[in-house]
């Protein structure tokens, strides 16, 4: 059948509209070859003729009604531009959906709505899922690259291009956002945060509102994000492309400059801002010149907040944030200077000297003012070698500003690029792989277009012709794959006007040499142009407008545009003259000499070039063209070398209008962004792809012969050559049949023309049966009506019911508005009541600070006089604590000597018994081999007399035979006797020859096992030495690159200090000369900020920062209780001198903090002095470097004798022939170690206590005097049945019974007998009058059962087991809590304090019970979408639930493998019966039960309802009847262990109700009334979207309608919709879990059994 068969009466097609683009119209007559005309009824009812002078005049048919709104454009029987548009208009505008899929590329349409569609939920929807299985959504994208990446470990690209307005940058940001949570394991760490929290500020200081967009990016950025080998998040990189520096100092009309100026501008009367001296936008020339300085919806003030957060975020200090502010501020600043013109001819240009601005961007930049104004208005020539200085004219000038703040704004981005790349690069390990997301400028073409556009549409042309090639070949291995015998299709390739543009002598190679040229301009690179592309060698893409000289045209492949050559030198160029670059080099801001500096050093200038009197170097001459086409082509090798992934973001209308869509501008849009040529690719090939498992089961009833789904292929071949009789419309693959453009509707057709013919015959057969049955029919109708009557009578009652609700809805709300009005009144009122007092505050505060500077002479004496006394105190505390110190460190450096001396002893007596077990063996051995010489030697003189007597006999046989030869022919005969004699002498001879024979082989063999042994033992001592050597290795490598990053981290914190302790330094100097110049001049005191600083540490050298230098101090558990050194000085240079005690020393808090941490007893009457604290802190610092001396040198004693037991093990080892022996040594050796590490610990801790009590006693002597008291202990109460535990065994106790007691020792005890017994032992602890340690006791098994449940938290049963302990012990806990009310005749309340530890096991008990959720539910989460979605098992179902669409994978995805397990419900109700099985052992409660398996229940529901709402394929009756069934298995699970209470059934009803809804009618008013009333469970949004996804399945049933769907909406817009009104459920929503308190028994030793596999025997019953 050939495609003009289907112009048939009733086709559908398209022809051209000059409005709508495309308009659908119906055929009314067939259409035979050689008419001239076709009669067509339009979609408004009008009837036209449409002209065909050819077959090629014909308009395009349409689409089959089956494939409207298919998700994937490829997927399309007839592949054209009104098939696409229309597509994607139904999608947007009928489904709400913004995504389609257009084979490899995702064609996102800008809804211009927030959409809940990007939440925790939907990522945790799309992650792990298979593309082809879920809607189209820019997530599938990202969740499409990470798989490829993680599974092929090759590196990808996410390429999102479009139109300003379209959606790039947003699309990028959930990209970035879905990696963020995804390869951040669902929380994020540092990392992820860093590279969310470069968006707001790329966002702030590269967007700007332009009139197509409010959130435009006006530069182009690559983000390369690494992964590591898990495939989390390790680090990132940016890369940007050509920033639009003109916006700076010029905007157009209704545009704005970048956010970041405005965002400055609204925080104004901010503290922290107000020295930058700004006012409102409208103030300064920069930001007003586009008219609009407020964005509709935005806050500039908290979008200035969001910045400095992921400032903060990424490691910016507020200190370099403010710089950063001062440069952007002063930029505005710099417009604002007022240049004039003077001279007679104005050629002469000047500044004000009192020119405001001028002056606040010279102070916040920090540069000479004057030499400023000079060279703005001058600049610098070099004439036969002189130096001339020239004026500019006032034009010249003002241009020359302007480039300077771009400039300076330009450099500002990069050093915040270079900036955001530090802190996002990886300090862990080098990425394994990475996915970059190139959000670049779509194509562009406005009435005016300069330089900027020609250079974003020359990207965009190499992007095109990257985008081409690349699904061309994925077309071609699709073919390839499927051996397919194709032709070579043809693309368009735009590589002619690329060549055009960067090719020899091409458009930019012209505009850099006429940049070159000294008087170059803009229309003489057009004359060259001209000359060049028109007149030398014409060129296709180039052209000239007829009504202009200075502009040319180009062909884009998306567009023609025209481009005025004003400017295009200058921006080039993008020049600035050099004196004014070295003033701000000699700037006093660093970070503004740190900008230029970076600049001079640089190789080139970035982004521009800088112009001075004299001939600039080479480096200088790079211009933007240049680099712009550098940058282009590292990002097109970049591209290159990953596997891209595609975004065209379309806008659809210039309006901004909430989905509305615009024919035009969408198809300019496609036809630019390269989605109508991926059309085209995809039409010239084989468009349609099916297997042959689905083209049977769709189309089975066009085939003849036996129907069986095994001989699927075998019957497409044979068959259907009948049903398309062009060989050429379609082709055989391996596993898919392919078809050409239309034959598919072909195929439709001749189904529906089958399935109506069997239509007729049933209906014959049907009208006879339906008049036999018609009396029952009637019957049955009787008791229908009454069951509608009862169904009306019900659903008033529910009407009823709903009008209630909603009449106390509207009282809550009457009374809220109330309330909220009275809180605005009051707020208002506190408000003025707060500004009032803060004037009043302000005023008071400014009258103390002139009283304090009236102050300031009295001071100086007084200052003076305490320096000298506190100088007196320091140096005689300082002399008595050497003498103290020093003294006791000898004493102990004594006992630690003789100490030495004693291990030392005790290794060689070690050592001696070693040496005598080695002599012995040696002994051995070389007895051994002495014995072996011997038998070798025995053994050799055997053979030899062996072979003696063997010779002996020959020659007495061979004398015998020549005298019997000589004797036989005349001597006598011999005798018997002599014979007999002869014989028996051969015998014995033969018998000793035998025995000898079998002694050697003994010997030899003896000889061979005595050398196997000896190789062996060799072998063995060989392998021993080798693996103590490599031990010895692996520990020495281990301790040295730890004790190399201590080093070296060390290093950095000291030159760190080092560095700010020279800034201080320099800027006291700095103080102290201007206030001697000060004296000078004016002969007055000095200020206070010139004074001695009292707290000055005695030497720089008094605290040195060495990599040793951890004094017990800084180990100390209270860092905080002194201030460091840099601290005391940063507040004494810039602070006055009673904030200065105040700051530092009047806390005495932290004082009473330290002495509570020492065990120093304190006294709270005695007051702390500050001179006395001053003082301590003096002689702790003096004692600290004291202390640091003496700990090197016992470590570097440890260090030595580590180094001779190691060199006595290696020389044992090489001696030894004992592996047994040498392994003894190695674990006396670790022993030892160890036991210095712990007494190293023990020492250290000592020498801080007692180091630091000592010194504290002699600053407060009063202070030690004072004994603490000690409170009253409580008499014991006489409690019995009680477990004693002494104080040594408790650590034992808390180690056998908790942390390392083994999971089926555990599992085999009774429920709670650890919490029982460890409670038993508290109770004795508290019986016996010792609080404090039961207190400890308590609190250390509360810490170990935390860390046990850390330890397994991936086991279901161990998890279950603490948590049954837990809840035990606190229910034990509160029983006897002192608050709790009991019974003194049975139970004896504990005496300490239980509520601090009663809430700590409180909160462990909810974090046991979430832990054994989150194993649960881990488990769960790849089992429940293939268990309750894809499970088939109802027989019968399957064959008809086959895909009826004819949408295709991703080209090179493979079907999925034939023959695998099919998923069943029976692995969700096996983990859900590991769970009961585990809580029903440890005896949990029902309720704790119930309210765990209704969370469960509530996740397999959102999972699977989540899945069902993103999956068209699921959408369906038999799908939905499926689902239904799976759910009734779990239910029947859960009523048959008694777990239907609770709210458990509840949590299914949205799912049960989604199954129903796939079931249930769809057509009439009726359908939809229905589906209103019993879908309560569903919000509105989801039941759209399940009617929208609906799809027929095996032509039983119709797709939706659209006008049932809006009826469906209307009345759900009526009812009250209590249900949350985003689409997808939250999956991680978690119900508050209560833990019922039941009394526990009371609890006696003698009921326990504890069994001997604890090893706690050393409990006793007290």
């Amino acid at each position: 059948m050939a495609t003009l068969e289907l112009y048939t009466k009733g086709a559908s097609v398209w022809v051209p509209d000059p409005e709508s683009v495309w308009v659908s119209a119906q055929l009314l007559q067939n259409f035979k070859p050689g008419e001239k005309q076709l009669l067509l009824r339009l979609h408004d009812g009008n009837e036209v003729h449409h002209p065909v002078g050819s077959l090629s005049d014909l308009p395009l048919l349409g689409n089959p009604d089956i494939l409207e709104g298919e998700n994937d454009l490829t997927a399309l029987s007839f592949l054209h531009e009104p098939a696409v548009l229309h597509n994607l208009r139904v999608r947007f505008l009928d489904y709400s959906s913004i995504y389609t899929y257009c084979g490899i590329v995702l064609v996102a349409i800008n809804p211009y709505e927030q959409l809940p569609i990007y939440g925790e939920e939907v990522i945790d929807a799309y992650s792990g899922q298979d593309m082809a299985d879920m809607e189209p959504h820019i997530f599938s994208v990202a969740e499409e690259a990470y798989r490829t990446m993680t599974r092929e470990e090759k590196n990808q690209s996410i390429i999102i291009s479009g139109e300003s307005g379209s959606g790039k940058t947003v699309s990028a940001k959930f990209t970035m956002r879905y990696f963020a949570v995804v390869g951040g394991a669902a929380q994020q760490t540092s990392v992820e945060e860093r590279v969310l929290a470069s968006n707001p500020i790329m966002e702030s200081m590269g967007n700007a509102k332009t009139t197509r967009n409010d959130n435009s990016s006006r530069f182009g950025k690559y983000i390369e994000i690494g992964f590591g080998r898990k495939g989390d998040i390790i680090g990132a990189n940016m890369r940007t492309y050509l920033l639009e520096k003109s916006r700076v100092v010029f905007q157009a009309s209704s545009e704005r400059n970048y956010h970041i100026f405005y965002q400055l501008c609204a925080s104004r009367d901010l503290p922290e801002m107000r020295a930058l001296r700004l006012n409102a936008p409208g103030h300064f020339r920069y930001t007003n010149q586009g008219g609009d300085e407020q964005i509709p919806g935005t806050d500039d003030l908290s979008d200035l907040e969001h910045t400095r957060n992921a400032f903060t975020t990424l490691g910016v200090l507020p200190d370099q944030q403010m710089e950063l502010f001062r440069i952007i501020s002063a930029v505005l600043h710099l417009g604002n200077v007022n240049i004039q013109a003077s001279g007679r001819s104005s050629d002469r240009s000047y500044i004000d000297a009192e020119d405001h601005a001028l002056a606040v961007f010279s102070k916040l930049l920090g540069v000479e003012r004057s030499q400023m104004a000079h060279w703005l208005c001058h600049r610098r020539l070099t004439v036969g070698g002189e130096m001339l200085v020239k004026p500019i004219t006032g034009q010249q000038a003002q241009e020359a500003r302007d480039a300077l703040a771009k400039h300076i704004y330009g450099q500002l981005f990069i050093w915040t690029v270079q900036r955001l790349n530090s802190a996002l690069r990886s300090q862990r390990s080098k990425a394994k792989s990475f996915i970059g997301v190139l959000d670049i400028y779509g194509f562009e073409t406005f009435q005016w277009n300069s330089f900027e556009q020609f250079c974003i549409n020359y990207a965009n042309e190499k992007l095109q012709q990257q985008f081409n090639r690349h699904v061309f070949h994925l077309e071609q291995e699709e073919y390839v794959r499927e051996e397919l015998a194709w032709n070579r299709i043809e693309f368009s390739d735009n590589q002619q006007c690329i060549n055009l543009i960067e090719g020899q002598l091409g458009m930019f190679d012209l505009l850099d040499e006429e940049c070159r040229m000294p008087k170059g301009s803009d229309e003489s690179w057009v004359l060259k142009l001209y000359d060049q592309h028109l007149t030398s060698k014409p060129h296709a893409h180039f052209k000239k407008p007829r009504m202009s000289n200075s502009a040319f045209i180009i062909l884009h492949f998306a567009d023609t545009v025209q481009y005025e050559c004003s400017g295009f030198l200058d921006k080039n160029r993008d020049t600035v003259f050099e004196e004014l670059i070295n003033i701000l080099k000699a700037s006093q801001s660093e970070l503004v000499a740190e900008l230029f500096q970076l600049q001079g050093n640089a190789p080139f200038v970035a982004n521009g070039s800088v112009r001075s009197g004299k001939r600039a170097t080479r480096e200088h001459k790079l211009t933007v063209g240049f680099q712009f086409r550098q940058s282009l082509q590292m990002l097109m090798d970049t591209l290159n070398s990953t596997t891209p992934h595609y975004i065209r973001c379309i806008k659809p209308n210039d309006l901004k209008e909430a989905f509305m869509f615009d024919p035009k501008r969408t198809v300019q849009q496609l036809r630019a962004c390269g989605v109508l040529e991926t059309i085209r690719i995809s039409a010239a090939g084989y468009p349609s792809r099916w297997t042959y498992e689905e083209f049977f089961s769709r189309y089975r009833i066009l085939l003849r012969g036996p129907q069986n789904q095994a001989q699927a292929q075998a019957l497409c071949r044979r068959y259907l050559p009948e049903l398309i009789p062009d060989a050429d419309q379609y082709c055989f693959g391996k596993t898919k049949v392919f078809f050409r453009a239309g034959q598919v509707a072909l195929l439709e057709r001749l189904r529906s023309e089958r399935l109506r013919a069997a239509a007729v015959i049933i209906q014959s057969r049907v009208k006879g049966w339906l008049g036999r049955v018609k009396y029952s029919r009637v019957r049955w109708a009787a008791g229908t009506i009454q069951r509608f009557s009862r169904g009306t009578l019900a659903r008033r009652l529910a009407l009823t019911l709903r009008y209630t609700k909603a009449a106390l809805v509207l009282q809550k709300t009457f009374r809220m508005l109330l309330v909220r009005r009275l809180f605005l009144v009051i707020r208002q009122a506190t408000v003025t009541i707060q500004a009032f007092t803060r004037g009043t505050l302000a005023r008071r505060r400014h009258s103390q600070l002139v009283a304090e500077r009236a102050a300031v002479l009295l001071q100086a004496r007084v200052r003076g006089w305490l320096a000298k006394r506190a100088y007196r105190r320091v140096r005689a505390a300082v002399v008595f604590m050497q003498c103290c110190v020093r003294r006791k460190a000898s004493r102990r450096e004594l006992l630690k000597l003789k100490a030495e001396a004693r291990s030392v002893e005790r290794y060689r007596e070690l050592n001696k018994g070693m040496e005598v077990k080695l002599m012995q063996l040696q002994l051995r051995v070389d007895q051994e081999v002495r014995q072996s010489a011997a038998l070798n030697e025995t053994l050799s003189a055997e053979r030899e007399a062996a072979s003696v007597e063997l010779e002996a006999l020959r020659s007495i046989i061979q004398k015998l035979e020549n005298q019997k030869q000589e004797k036989l022919p005349t001597g006598p005969v011999v005798s018997e006797k002599e014979v007999e004699e002869r014989r028996r002498a051969e015998e014995k001879a033969a018998q000793k020859i035998l025995r000898l024979t079998e002694e050697l082989q003994t010997l030899q063999k003896e000889k061979d096992d005595v050398y196997i042994e000896k190789m062996d033992v060799s072998a063995r001592l060989l392998e021993q030495e080798k693996t103590q050597q490599e031990c010895v290795r692996q520990a020495v490598l281990q301790a040295s690159a730890a004790l190399r990053s201590e080093l070296d981290e060390e290093k950095m914190k000291y030159q760190g200090l080092l560095k700010d302790f020279t800034r201080l330094e320099q800027r006291y100097d700095n103080l102290r000369e201007m206030s001697l110049l000060s004296e000078r001049g004016k002969g007055h005191r000095r200020t206070d900020s010139s004074q001695s600083l009292i707290f000055e540490p005695l030497s720089p050298s008094s605290t040195p920062l060495s990599p040793q230098s951890l004094t017990p101090l800084s180990l100390s558990p209270f860092p905080s209780a002194f201030p460091s050194p840099e601290a005391v000085r940063r507040i004494s240079v810039t602070s006055p001198t009673e904030e200065r005690r105040h700051s530092v020393w009047s806390s005495d808090t932290q004082m009473e903090q330290l002495m509570e941490k020492m065990d120093v007893p304190k006294d709270p009457a005695v007051k702390m002095k500050r001179e006395d604290l001053e003082l301590a802190y003096d002689a702790v610092r003096v004692a600290n470097k004291f202390l640091e001396r003496q700990l090197r040198q016992q470590h570097h004693g440890w260090e030595e004798e580590l180094n001779a037991l190691r060199s006595q093990l290696s020389q044992a080892a090489m001696c030894s022939s004992s592996a047994a022996q040498a392994q003894d040594l190695w674990e006396l050796l670790e022993a030892r170690e160890q036991e210095c590490v712990r007494l190293r610990r023990e020492l250290k801790e000592l020498k801080t206590t007692v180091s630091l009590r000592r010194l504290l006693s002699h600053v407060f002597p009063s202070a030690l005097t004072t004994e603490v008291c000690c409170p009253p202990q409580l008499k014991p109460a006489a409690v019995s049945s009680s477990l004693e535990c002494r104080k040594r065994d408790e650590t034992k106790l808390i180690k056998n019974l908790i942390t390392d007691i083994r999971a089926d020792v555990a599992l085999s005890l009774p429920p709670g007998l650890p919490a029982r017994i460890l409670f038993l032992c508290v109770r004795q602890a508290d019986c016996s009058g010792d609080q404090g340690r039961a207190r400890s006791l308590c609190s250390a098994a509360v810490t170990a059962m935390k860390a046990v449940t850390k330890k397994h938290i991936n086991d279901l049963h161990m998890t279950a087991l603490w948590l049954e302990n837990v809840c035990l012990l606190h229910d034990l806990l509160v029983q006897h809590s002192p608050k709790q009310s009991l019974d003194p005749d049975e139970l004896v309340p504990l005496t300490f304090d239980l509520s601090d530890l009663i809430r700590s096991l409180s909160d462990l008990c909810i974090q046991s019970y979430q832990q054994l959720l989150c194993i649960t539910e881990t488990h769960l989460q790849k089992l429940i979408v293939p268990a309750l979605l894809e499970s088939e098992t109802i027989a019968g179902l399957s064959s008809s639930a086959v895909k009826m669409g004819v949408s295709r994978k991703r080209a090179g995805s493979d079907p999925k493998p034939v023959g695998a397990e099919a998923p069943t419900m029976a692995p969700v109700l096996r983990e859900l019966g590991a769970l009961h099985t585990a809580l029903l052992h440890q005896a949990l409660p029902q309720s704790l039960m119930e309210q765990a398996f209704r969370q469960l229940t509530h996740f397999i529901c959102a999972c699977t309802l989540n899945n069902l709402l993103l999956r068209k394929d699921m959408c369906c009756w038999s799908r939905g009847l499926q689902i239904r069934y799976n759910v009734s298995l779990l239910e029947e699970w859960l009523r048959s262990r008694g777990l239907q209470a609770g709210g458990i059934m509840t949590t299914l009803e949205p799912l049960i109700q989604a199954a129903q809804l796939l079931q249930v009618g769809k057509k009439t008013d009726a359908d939809a009334q229905a589906i209103v009333h019993t879908c309560t469970a569903l919000s509105s949004k989801q039941i759209v979207k399940i009617l929208t996804l609906y799809t027929p399945h095996s032509g039983l049933d119709e797709k939706v309608s659209l006008n049932f769907i809006r009826t469906v909406q209307e009345l759900l817009r009526g009812c009250s919709d209590s249900q949350p009104p985003q689409l997808l459920v939250d999956v991680r929503r978690a119900f508050p879990v209560t833990f019922p308190y039941s009394p526990p028994p009371v609890v006696s030793a003698e009921g326990l059994v504890i069994p001997d596999s604890l090893k706690i025997s050393f409990l006793h019953r007290a």
